[in-house]
């Protein structure tokens, strides 16, 4: 079926099921285009918190139709691809885990969004990239602090706030093979370009960053800036929202490791299509539920975090 039919379809899908279709940054260009709201994980977060749709068809990986659920228990939760995992989320085990806070008594909790709803029931606070440092900083100086699953992100609050948490030693697969001998080899060949960096991505990354931010803070410093031409060194489907909030700006994808394949891209990003979303506005299949005994105890570290943000 043509993208423009296929769309016409969605949104009286949409209409007809009082759905609010809600995409990552990271999502393919024709989902960014047909979703009524593009975000990060705390926008998402937000929003889930707040709409009062009776459906909502979360376009992004798991861990983020389970954080909706949480925050919505009332509302039905779709995603296009049950499949669309995360790497990350994948990295830490919630029995892993839980040992390892056992074996360090008198530690706070603090887990990046990109967890499940079992690991979010085992924390503390949750925080997002774009929120870590604000809610860290907000903890006692002297408290001590397990900070998982990402360790680059992790390593770079320490950085910046001076802390020494724990850090749990998970990383997300794209954010962890870009290239700093393509990228520094991209900035010879583009001298004028500002290198715009994930806080997921490696230390040694981080360090040679005009910007390191979460993606709507790399977009808002695009806005903003008097440059012209930017290296974006994080996943490429946030060039899409960076193009169209930017006109008459260059945004170059950094390369990665693998110059063979797409490993800019994340593959479970990239599993929603327009058919699996038109798919499970039809079929109101595949939905997200949360025990509810874990949902309990995750909402708590989320509205922690919504009410420190």
């Amino acid at each position: 079926m043509e993208s423009q039919l296929l769309k016409e379809e969605i949104l009286r899908l949409k209409e007809e099921k009082g759905a609010l279709i809600m995409a990552h940054y990271y999502q393919r260009p024709e989902i960014q285009e047909i979703a009524d709201f593009i975000g990060d994980s705390l926008a998402l977060a937000r929003q889930a918190a707040k709409t009062d749709a009776k459906v909502i068809v979360m376009c992004g990986v798991h861990f983020m139709g389970e954080t909706a659920k949480i925050l919505c228990p009332d509302k039905k939760v779709l995603i296009p691809d049950a499949e669309a995992g995360c790497s990350l989320a994948d990295s830490c085990d919630p029995a892993d885990l839980e040992k390892f806070i056992a074996e360090r008594p008198g530690h706070t909790v603090v887990s990046y969004v990109n967890t499940s709803a079992a690991v979010k029931a085992l924390t503390d606070v949750v925080v997002t990239s774009g929120n870590a440092r604000k809610i860290i900083e907000q903890l006692p100086a002297d408290e001590k602090i397990i900070f998982g699953p990402d360790r680059n992100l992790g390593e770079y609050i320490n950085s910046v706030s001076g802390r020494s948490m724990v850090l749990w030693n998970g990383a997300c697969h794209v954010h962890d093979r870009f290239s700093i001998e393509k990228i520094l080899e991209m900035k010879r060949e583009h001298p004028g370009a500002r290198i715009l960096v994930h806080p997921e991505c490696r230390r040694q990354l981080q360090l040679i960053a005009d910007k390191v931010g979460s993606t709507a803070a790399l977009l808002d410093f695009a806005r903003s800036d008097e440059a012209k031409e930017y290296i974006v060194v994080t996943e490429s489907g946030i060039l899409v929202e960076m193009r169209a909030k930017c006109p008459g700006k260059t945004f170059l994808a950094a390369p990665a490791e693998d110059a063979e394949c797409q490993c800019n891209e994340c593959e479970y990003m990239k599993l929603n299509t327009l058919e699996k979303l038109r798919d499970c506005l039809r079929d109101e299949t595949p939905e997200i539920n949360v025990d509810s005994e874990i949902a309990a105890r995750a909402v708590r570290p989320i509205e922690r975090m919504l009410a420190m943000s």
